[in-house]
């Protein structure tokens, strides 16, 4: 099995023409999903502006996809203007999806993207009782700090090296052959239909 594929899915890059999937996403989260992802409550009004904001900003996502259908991401944000080595990462797995793993192989591609683009701090907030992402930034080195109800978790990523650009070109290549087969026909451009 390819690391890309898990629990009968596959994690690969959000594109562009997915915003949807992402969306999608965040609106399935049951209420304390929300809230844990978060930070607090989140009605569906701030999930789709949340979501709509997504594209313009300095944003990478990683969703794990089944069946075509995003039930989980992971997203890095860039913090601050121009060419900047800090960012935030978030993740959120849909509840029936939880405890399988994929939650850290997300968390894992964020961290090897943070790696590639010389980012020297990624960042997580959650609430103190988020104990599961408390464990999966701990499988990746991270420093909590708890503060008020909340946690700040720190990874300090490697340099970058060959075999970790090459493996993330190589994850972008499979995961845009996929994101092409699961494009809607209806939707392909004529040239690409035949």
């Amino acid at each position: 099995m390819h690391e890309s594929q898990i629990w009968g899915g596959m994690i690969r890059k959000m594109w562009p023409t997915e915003l949807e999937k992402f969306r999608d996403h965040l609106l399935r989260l049951d209420k304390e999903s929300r809230r844990l992802r978060f930070g607090m409550p989140a009605c569906d009004d701030f999930i789709r502006d949340y979501a709509d904001r997504t594209s313009s900003l300095n944003s990478l996502v990683y969703g794990y996809y089944r069946d075509g259908v995003m039930r989980g991401a992971a997203e890095m944000r860039q913090i601050g203007e121009g060419f900047s080595t800090t960012a935030e990462g978030a993740f959120s797995v849909e509840s029936d999806y939880q405890d399988r793993g994929i939650g850290s192989e997300l968390l894992g591609r964020l961290v090897r993207s943070a790696r590639n683009r010389g980012i020297s701090r990624l960042y997580m907030n959650c609430l103190a009782e988020n104990r599961k992402m408390q464990r999966i930034a701990k499988k990746f080195s991270a420093e909590l700090h708890f503060d008020h109800g909340e946690v700040e978790g720190r990874v300090l990523p490697a340099m970058p090296t060959y075999l970790s650009l090459w493996n993330e070109v190589m994850d972008d290549s499979r995961g845009f052959v996929m994101a092409v087969l699961e494009f809607p026909l209806s939707l392909r451009p004529a040239a690409l239909t035949g």
